[in-house]
């Protein structure tokens, strides 16, 4: 499912192994953005001859989802640090969090002063936005409810602007635990009506810890103009059902297409816990 607990994936738990027996913090940030290929923005990779890129080139958003199980907060303090560490390695337009909780959402508007949050309630454990302030201006924020939730979830929902360009950015921790389906079903098809009503000259983002299963979401569907990120870039197995985009459509309006998908908070921590329970998801967009 969208979770991406760590103890729930044999393949992941294996690449981590491999990488913290061989590597120190630093010696895994370079293997992380090895396999990201972030190479290609460097200034070798760039033509000999200096071009100004158009706006529809330029039009570009990164973005990390990460459920940070705000819950051990009090006993290990380390993992909200690592956060920190993390957001600040990659410096995301977007980050879409999950199990916050009080605490840990004053501590990040300390340590994260260029960013904006955005919370999806006061109190229990909610979701929440970080908006880089130099590149996201907001527009408005709402939080709608799930009238039949039992677990207190809703669906966090901001417009902004990016580069002149509208988006509509969404995140949400639908209800967990398999006897929940048909809670989840009702989650998937709030989120599928706000995809369906949003203006063609908007680009429709939504990612966080969805707890889906595959014949959940056969059952909604999603309508034709939304991709899964996870079948666009491969399919690869630990990011699934985790970020849904559907592109503006208008003519003349910068066409977002997904280019990469990473884990991120693959290390331990000194304190021998990882930054979460979860892994987190480094994804980029660029305008085809």
């Amino acid at each position: 499912g969208g979770g991406l607990r760590v103890h729930h994936s044999r393949a992941i738990n294996a690449v981590t192994a491999d990488l913290t027996a061989h590597c120190s913090f630093s010696g895994l940030v370079s293997v992380i953005i090895q396999m990201m290929d972030l190479a290609v923005d460097s200034p070798a990779a760039s033509p000999a001859v200096a071009q100004k890129p158009s706006e529809k080139e330029d039009f570009k958003l990164s973005l990390i989802t990460w459920n940070v199980d705000g819950f051990d907060l009090e006993k290990r303090p380390e993992r909200s640090i690592g956060l920190v560490k993390y957001l600040n390695l990659y410096n995301p337009d977007v980050v879409f969090l999950q199990e916050l909780v009080p605490p840990y959402v004053q501590f990040l508007k300390e340590q994260l002063v260029n960013y904006l949050m955005i919370e999806g309630g006061r109190k229990g454990c909610f979701t929440g936005m970080l908006l880089k302030k130099s590149r996201v201006k907001l527009v408005e924020s709402e939080i709608v409810a799930y009238p039949t939730t039992k677990m207190m979830r809703n669906l966090l929902v901001t417009q902004v602007i990016v580069n002149g360009q509208k988006l509509c950015l969404m995140t949400s921790h639908f209800e967990s635990c398999k006897e929940n389906t048909a809670e989840r079903l009702n989650q998937l098809h709030v989120v599928k009506r706000r995809f369906k009503c949003a203006p063609d000259d908007v680009t429709v983002v939504f990612g966080g810890d969805t707890n889906l299963r595959d014949a959940e979401v056969t059952k909604v569907g999603l309508p034709a103009t939304v991709c899964d990120v996870w079948e666009r870039l491969g399919k690869q197995e630990h990011c699934r059902y985790t970020i849904y985009l559907r592109p503006a459509i208008r003519r003349g309006v910068p066409h977002l297409a997904p280019d990469h998908m990473a884990l991120v908070g693959l290390e331990k921590l000194d304190c021998g816990r990882y930054t979460s329970d979860h892994w987190g998801i480094y994804c980029t967009f660029s305008a085809e």
